[in-house]
């Protein structure tokens, strides 16, 4: 018999690959498990790229197991190669630091860590105690050079410059597995698609060690319309953090679903029941726009709470649907007792980051103040008490003068 938590998972799209899915069924079905979800510090917040992975490990909380979710400061440290042509930027201890606290606020908007329903973990705590000679001692047998040239994320790096740091990626994570395998009876690893192959080094690590079996299941990557992955890296990330991407925005993104993605997104990023989304899914012409609603509604309620989707919701209409209440539309203050050039003005409101990128939209029309497209570089803004800005087709800014 199916366990109900797979048949949920399977129903919503979740499930990629599984190392053993009869046996992980039984594992299911026997009672309470543990699993884990890992996650390197490379950035202060998740992205919307991670949360399939998230989302499953929400689930599996949901059906009665506990979570474990890994921040990686000790392989944040080498820097994964799994679907990069090139090595990572080192980072300084500070840097990591910050960064893991960033990942934990991300993963609390998700995880129930209540009570010990769920804990958090950092690699680094028990990588840290092995010096390169214990490394190589305790686990250099384990791995054989043919099997992790094997692996897809070495293949693709061979002809352009893989380093041995990076080679030896994949034995850090299996050794992951292995720890919290003793550590916390963890039977389960979640991964993305990209993981599987490192994550099927750390089956074969508590194999060879403990002569015991443990699983991993993988869910396929969030693209974006164009087939790309969602990530820092493409550029193309939506934050989960509001400090980096506001709840309005988050909203914005999934309103703006395109409408063949609109089913898989109620499926993934949602906890929508399955008919309910069947029966939006179906919805045709602009009606799938009210589908499109209750997804970024949906979606950001998990993310920031009911009250930040609510002014979200309020928001769009507002600036969308004819609404007058422009209250909760994003806005920022700076200080400005002079007339100021537009370029100043667009990174004083911290919608660019330099000059450089402010030219680049007013030359191509992207901005607008108060509904007037402006396209010349050395328009003046006059001082005014407030200001609508307006970024492309879908951001909006209230700018208040202090």
């Amino acid at each position: 018999m199916q366990n109900e938590l797979l048949q949920e998972l399977e129903a919503r799209g979740f499930i990629n690959q599984a190392s053993n899915m009869d046996a992980l069924n039984d594992a299911l079905n026997s009672g309470k498990i543990t699993a884990y979800w890992g996650t390197d510090p490379t950035g202060d917040s998740l992205h919307v790229g991670h949360l399939a992975s998230l989302m499953l490990m929400r689930w599996f909380q949901k059906f009665g197991h506990r979570p474990i979710t890994l921040v990686g400061g000790a392989t944040g440290r080498i820097g994964d190669p799994s679907g990069r042509d090139k090595g990572r930027p080192m980072m300084t201890d500070e840097q990591i630091a910050k960064n893991c606290a960033g990942l934990r606020k991300s993963i609390s908007k998700f995880i129930n860590f209540d009570d010990g329903q769920a804990i958090m973990v950092d690699n680094y705590d028990w990588m840290k105690n092995y010096s390169h000679l214990d490394f190589l001692r305790d686990f250099g047998s384990d791995f054989t050079v043919p099997r992790m040239l094997s692996m897809e994320s070495v293949k693709r790096r061979l002809d352009n410059g893989m380093t041995f740091l990076e080679f030896n990626y994949m034995t850090f994570q299996a050794v992951d597995f292995l720890e919290l395998y003793k550590q916390h009876n963890c039977i389960l690893q979640f991964c993305g698609a990209d993981q599987w192959g490192n994550s099927i080094m750390g089956i074969e690590l508590v194999r060879k060690k403990l002569g015991k079996e443990v699983f991993v299941l993988s869910t396929s990557l969030i693209t974006d319309s164009n087939g790309n992955k969602i990530g820092k890296s493409a550029g193309n990330a939506v934050w989960v953090n509001e400090d980096k991407t506001s709840p309005y925005e988050y909203y914005q993104y999934f309103r703006n679903t395109p409408d063949d993605l609109v089913e898989k997104f109620l499926k993934i990023f949602t906890e929508i029941p399955l008919d309910e989304i069947a029966r939006l899914a179906a919805l045709q012409g602009a009606e799938i726009n009210q589908a499109k609603k209750v997804l970024a509604f949906a979606a950001t309620e998990i993310a920031h709470g009911r009250d930040a989707a609510v002014a979200a919701e309020n928001a769009s209409s507002a600036l969308f649907g004819g609404g007058a209440d422009m209250s909760n539309v994003p806005s920022v203050e700076i200080s400005m007792d002079a007339d100021m050039g537009i370029l100043d003005f667009l990174v004083a409101t911290e919608l660019f980051a330099s000059k450089s990128e402010a030219r680049r939209m007013v030359e191509q029309g992207g901005i607008q103040i108060d509904g007037n497209k402006i396209a010349d570089i050395k328009y003046i803004v006059s001082v005014a008490d407030e200001y609508m800005v307006q970024k492309g087709k879908k951001t909006f800014l209230k700018v208040i003068n202090k």
